[in-house]
């Protein structure tokens, strides 16, 4: 029997056995270094952004410094939501035209298993652009219920908006760039009318809107009174379970 061989060959096994150890640990390491910082399914955070600034042209979310949508925000047109790949802060919305250009910035806790909607509002012409941060959870309605809510993110309402849920009042007094607890209302269609605070004036109406058993809902204003062009008051609504 050749020892030397049998020595070589034992020696080769072991180094083999060695590097397989090696690349086994780095890929190891690196995969939990992934699944730590960008994990959408460990994360599981939901997150949306609306463009209602009609000024502020299409705008892109960059968290962690990486574009995160793959169509830009276009002005009143909802995306739906999508799994934040990280909570490294700050979020920023960048221009899509003036590249590297960034106009808002949040900084905000975001919570796993949550909803968030980031509603952009105001206009860049007179420096009035800002945003809005809602938390799109809540607890589940009463069965047979479903809830709803507002948000009030037209700068002409100032002096603050009235809903009425089948000529019944629903909110009343919201002003710009608030946002209203949840209400429970029993599953059916509802026609909703909103009105200035103070007025019998109806400068929006949506029917039939169809609340749903166990569903959240927020409905939202945006847009100018003053305007008739696509900038003018407008309403609409987001389904947020």
């Amino acid at each position: 029997m050749d020892l030397k061989k049998i020595k070589n060959k034992n020696n080769l096994v072991g180094k083999l056995v060695l590097l397989g150890c090696v690349i086994f640990f780095v890929a190891h390491i690196s995969s939990c270094s992934k699944a730590g910082n960008a994990s959408p399914t460990g994360l599981n955070i939901e997150y949306e952004v609306l463009n209602l600034s009609p000024d502020i042209l299409p705008v892109s979310l960059f968290i962690d410094n990486k574009q995160v949508n793959s169509s830009p925000y276009i002005f009143g047109v909802l995306q739906g939501y999508f799994y934040v790949p990280s909570t490294d802060v700050p979020y920023q919305i960048r221009s899509v035209e003036y590249s590297g250009t960034t106009y808002l910035t949040r900084s905000d806790v975001l919570t796993s298993g949550a909803k968030y909607t980031l509603f952009i509002v105001g206009a860049l012409a007179d420096k009035s652009d800002t945003t809005i941060f809602t938390v799109d959870t809540s607890r589940t309605p009463t069965p047979g219920r479903g809830k709803i809510r507002f948000v009030d993110a037209s700068p002409s309402a100032i002096g603050g908006l009235d809903v009425l849920a089948n000529d019944s009042l629903l909110f009343k007094g919201v002003v710009y760039q608030k946002v209203s607890g949840y209400m429970e209302l029993p599953v059916g269609n509802y026609d909703l009318k909103i009105q200035p605070t103070g007025t019998t004036t109806v400068i929006k109406e949506l029917t039939p809107v169809t609340i749903q058993d166990g569903r959240l809902y927020t409905l939202y204003t945006y847009g100018y009174t003053s305007r008739a062009d696509t900038a003018a008051f407008n309403a609409a609504m987001i389904t947020n379970k």
